[in-house]
């Protein structure tokens, strides 16, 4: 992934989890749509060949905030790869979503410059087996070390007070690594990604819970310079926590 040079004023922010369908380009819109209504104007870099984000920018209002895209899935002949890439100088915020099935080497090459990375976990068997296998990866692979404090979790399309909720709660705090948001399943996130909108634009009445969730993840988000200073957490050594899946 190419960025420009020397951003140090720069959040790169991965949304990343090998498996579809967990709600990455979900999280990655709603993100954008926060930041973009904050200001100044954040970019989303979809390498997703489905190119979803892309397209829910492409549906995005003139009168809305401006969110700039950039569709790293494509090849062109008409510019080089580094102006294809390019991040506006005013850039602040920079959300990446990931593609599904991603090889080692893309692994590490998507999170090479990543300041924060999150992976949305669905409450599904399934679901956690690939999020423990993706953590795994991150770890040992990517080589993120957990004292750098820049990996989180976000449990997404969750119901509170049912099993599948319960196991997932238990599997993500067995694994030592932040959970920041707990985002339910409500259609508000369907109406808004169906007219290219976040939530955070909707009416403030109706999604009220969805906002709280959200306003947890930003903060994590945008303290990614005080982690990055921040007093290292004890070290766990090489090893990945304990994976075991509780279903």
């Amino acid at each position: 992934m190419l960025i420009t040079p020397d951003r140090r004023n720069l959040n790169t922010i991965v949304v990343l989890n090998p498996k579809g369908g967990c709600g990455k380009t979900t999280l990655v819109t709603n993100l954008a749509s926060w930041y973009a209504a904050r200001g100044p104007i954040p970019a989303v870099m979809d390498c997703d060949p489905q190119g979803s984000t892309m397209r829910w920018i492409e549906k995005r209002s003139a009168s809305q905030p401006p969110i700039h895209g950039i569709a790293a899935f494509k090849n062109t002949m008409q510019a080089t790869r580094s102006w294809q890439l390019r991040v506006p100088l005013e850039t602040t915020s920079l959300i990446v979503d990931s593609p599904a099935g991603l090889s080692h080497d893309n692994l590490r090459e998507i999170t090479r410059e990543a300041s924060s990375i999150l992976v949305p976990v669905l409450p599904s068997a399934i679901d956690i087996h690939a999020a423990s296998r993706c953590i795994a990866d991150l770890l040992l692979i990517a080589k993120i070390d957990r004292r750098d404090r820049k990996l989180a979790v976000v449990a997404n399309r969750t119901r509170q007070n049912t099993k599948s909720f319960d196991k997932l709660m238990r599997f993500l705090n067995s694994l030592g690594i932040p959970v920041i948001g707990v985002l339910r399943d409500s259609q508000n996130f369907v109406r808004a990604a169906e007219e290219g909108i976040g939530v955070c634009e909707m009416p403030r009445h109706r999604v009220r819970k969805e906002m709280a969730q959200l306003e947890q993840v930003i903060k994590w988000l945008d303290d990614w310079q005080q982690r990055k200073r921040g007093p290292a957490v004890p070290d766990c050594g090489e090893r990945p926590p304990s994976f075991a899946v509780v279903v």
